[in-house]
Protein backbone atom coordinates (compact mmCIF):
# COMPACT_ATOMS: atom_id res chain seq x y z
CA UNK A 1 0.00 0.00 0.00
CA UNK A 2 2.98 2.60 0.63
CA UNK A 3 4.03 2.10 -2.73
CA UNK A 4 0.09 2.91 -4.46
CA UNK A 5 0.51 5.89 -1.99
CA UNK A 6 3.65 7.26 -2.70
CA UNK A 7 2.80 6.83 -6.22
CA UNK A 8 -0.16 9.08 -5.91
CA UNK A 9 1.78 11.60 -3.61
CA UNK A 10 4.65 11.54 -6.05
CA UNK A 11 2.07 12.97 -8.84
CA UNK A 12 0.22 15.09 -6.60
CA UNK A 13 3.40 16.86 -4.87
CA UNK A 14 5.68 19.68 -7.12
CA UNK A 15 8.74 19.52 -5.54
CA UNK A 16 9.23 15.19 -6.55
CA UNK A 17 9.42 13.69 -9.49
CA UNK A 18 6.31 13.48 -11.65
CA UNK A 19 5.95 9.28 -12.35
CA UNK A 20 5.20 8.54 -15.68
CA UNK A 21 3.04 6.16 -15.38
CA UNK A 22 2.58 3.03 -12.47
CA UNK A 23 4.69 0.58 -13.88
CA UNK A 24 7.57 3.11 -14.26
CA UNK A 25 7.00 4.07 -10.32
CA UNK A 26 6.59 0.38 -9.33
CA UNK A 27 10.24 -0.26 -10.72
CA UNK A 28 12.11 2.94 -9.44
CA UNK A 29 10.56 2.24 -5.91
CA UNK A 30 11.40 -1.70 -5.74
CA UNK A 31 15.08 0.05 -6.60
CA UNK A 32 15.03 2.72 -4.21
CA UNK A 33 15.10 5.63 -6.80
CA UNK A 34 12.52 7.78 -5.48
CA UNK A 35 12.37 10.40 -2.49
CA UNK A 36 13.85 8.91 0.29
CA UNK A 37 15.69 6.28 -1.25
CA UNK A 38 14.52 2.79 -0.38
CA UNK A 39 11.52 2.04 1.56
CA UNK A 40 12.99 -1.64 2.10
CA UNK A 41 16.13 0.35 3.92
CA UNK A 42 14.35 2.76 5.35
CA UNK A 43 12.03 0.72 7.71
CA UNK A 44 15.04 -1.70 8.67
CA UNK A 45 16.91 1.15 9.71
CA UNK A 46 14.69 2.82 11.76
CA UNK A 47 13.90 -0.59 12.89
CA UNK A 48 17.38 -1.54 14.47
CA UNK A 49 17.83 1.16 16.68
CA UNK A 50 14.41 0.22 18.40
CA UNK A 51 16.55 -0.69 21.37
CA UNK A 52 18.40 2.55 21.31
CA UNK A 53 15.26 5.12 21.27
CA UNK A 54 12.68 5.74 22.99
CA UNK A 55 10.84 5.01 19.58
CA UNK A 56 6.79 3.58 19.08
CA UNK A 57 6.71 1.74 15.74
CA UNK A 58 2.79 1.42 14.83
CA UNK A 59 1.64 0.73 11.73
CA UNK A 60 -1.48 2.50 9.70
CA UNK A 61 -3.05 -1.24 9.07
CA UNK A 62 -3.31 -1.57 12.90
CA UNK A 63 -4.86 1.87 13.55
CA UNK A 64 -7.65 1.42 10.56
CA UNK A 65 -8.40 -2.49 12.01
CA UNK A 66 -8.61 -1.00 15.43
CA UNK A 67 -7.98 2.82 16.28
CA UNK A 68 -9.11 2.43 19.95
CA UNK A 69 -6.13 -0.19 20.68
CA UNK A 70 -3.94 2.05 18.72
CA UNK A 71 -4.85 5.27 20.74
CA UNK A 72 -4.64 2.79 23.77
CA UNK A 73 -0.95 2.05 22.85
CA UNK A 74 0.23 5.27 21.81
CA UNK A 75 -1.14 6.97 25.10
CA UNK A 76 0.71 4.09 27.24
CA UNK A 77 3.79 4.59 25.53
CA UNK A 78 3.37 8.84 26.08
CA UNK A 79 3.00 8.12 29.52
CA UNK A 80 -0.53 9.45 29.55
CA UNK A 81 -3.65 8.19 31.24
CA UNK A 82 -6.62 9.21 29.36
CA UNK A 83 -10.13 8.66 30.57
CA UNK A 84 -12.54 6.53 28.29
CA UNK A 85 -14.41 10.08 27.32
CA UNK A 86 -10.96 10.90 26.35
CA UNK A 87 -10.03 7.95 24.40
CA UNK A 88 -13.57 8.38 22.45
CA UNK A 89 -12.39 11.64 21.91
CA UNK A 90 -8.94 11.01 20.41
CA UNK A 91 -10.52 7.85 18.47
CA UNK A 92 -13.39 10.12 16.81
CA UNK A 93 -11.31 13.09 15.66
CA UNK A 94 -8.37 10.14 14.51
CA UNK A 95 -10.34 8.25 12.40
CA UNK A 96 -9.39 8.63 8.61
CA UNK A 97 -13.01 10.32 7.32
CA UNK A 98 -13.05 12.91 10.03
CA UNK A 99 -9.29 13.63 9.17
CA UNK A 100 -9.74 13.73 5.52
CA UNK A 101 -12.42 16.35 6.24
CA UNK A 102 -9.63 19.10 8.36
CA UNK A 103 -7.92 21.06 6.27
CA UNK A 104 -4.79 21.06 8.00
CA UNK A 105 -4.68 17.25 8.20
CA UNK A 106 -5.35 17.12 4.25
CA UNK A 107 -2.41 19.66 3.49
CA UNK A 108 -5.18 21.71 1.78
CA UNK A 109 -3.63 24.73 3.42
CA UNK A 110 0.24 24.02 1.13
CA UNK A 111 0.23 26.57 -1.39
CA UNK A 112 -0.34 25.16 -4.70
CA UNK A 113 3.25 25.58 -6.04
CA UNK A 114 3.91 23.07 -3.94
CA UNK A 115 0.89 20.53 -3.96
CA UNK A 116 -1.26 20.45 -6.91
CA UNK A 117 -4.46 20.20 -5.09
CA UNK A 118 -6.20 19.60 -8.48
CA UNK A 119 -4.85 16.67 -8.48
CA UNK A 120 -6.07 14.94 -5.88
CA UNK A 121 -6.10 15.05 -2.09
CA UNK A 122 -3.36 13.80 0.60
CA UNK A 123 -5.61 11.77 2.40
CA UNK A 124 -6.47 9.65 -0.71
CA UNK A 125 -8.38 6.08 0.12
CA UNK A 126 -7.77 5.14 4.23
CA UNK A 127 -8.29 1.51 3.12
CA UNK A 128 -5.90 -1.92 3.62
CA UNK A 129 -4.75 -3.51 0.53
CA UNK A 130 -5.27 -0.95 -2.54
CA UNK A 131 -2.32 -1.96 -4.09
CA UNK A 132 -4.24 -4.97 -5.58
CA UNK A 133 -6.32 -2.66 -8.04
CA UNK A 134 -2.83 -1.68 -8.87
CA UNK A 135 -0.76 -4.19 -9.01
CA UNK A 136 -0.52 -6.87 -11.79
CA UNK A 137 0.05 -10.28 -11.34
CA UNK A 138 3.52 -10.17 -12.44
CA UNK A 139 4.10 -7.63 -9.79
CA UNK A 140 2.79 -8.75 -6.90
CA UNK A 141 5.15 -11.94 -7.99
CA UNK A 142 8.04 -9.19 -8.14
CA UNK A 143 7.30 -7.42 -5.11
CA UNK A 144 6.85 -10.80 -3.26
CA UNK A 145 10.40 -11.71 -4.67
CA UNK A 146 11.95 -8.30 -4.08
CA UNK A 147 10.44 -7.90 -0.43
CA UNK A 148 10.93 -11.57 0.92
CA UNK A 149 14.50 -11.43 -0.38
CA UNK A 150 14.89 -7.59 1.31
CA UNK A 151 13.41 -8.55 4.43
CA UNK A 152 13.93 -12.11 5.22
CA UNK A 153 15.03 -12.10 8.24
CA UNK A 154 13.21 -8.90 9.49
CA UNK A 155 10.71 -9.63 12.98
CA UNK A 156 8.56 -7.09 12.21
CA UNK A 157 4.91 -8.21 10.86
CA UNK A 158 3.66 -6.56 7.62
CA UNK A 159 -0.14 -6.89 6.96
CA UNK A 160 -1.17 -6.71 3.06
CA UNK A 161 -5.10 -7.41 3.37
CA UNK A 162 -7.55 -6.69 6.11
CA UNK A 163 -8.43 -10.29 6.47
CA UNK A 164 -4.48 -10.69 7.47
CA UNK A 165 -6.04 -9.01 10.92
CA UNK A 166 -8.94 -11.82 10.98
Amino acid sequence: DVLVSFFYFHKYANMLETPKNFDEFFEKFLRGEVFGSSWFEHIKSWYSHKDEMNMLFITFEEMIQDLLSAVKRIALFLDKQLTDDQLANVVKHSTFSNMKTIPRANYEQVPGDLLSHHLGRFMRKGTIGDWKNHFTVAQNERFDEVFHRTMKDFPFPFVWDIKDFQ
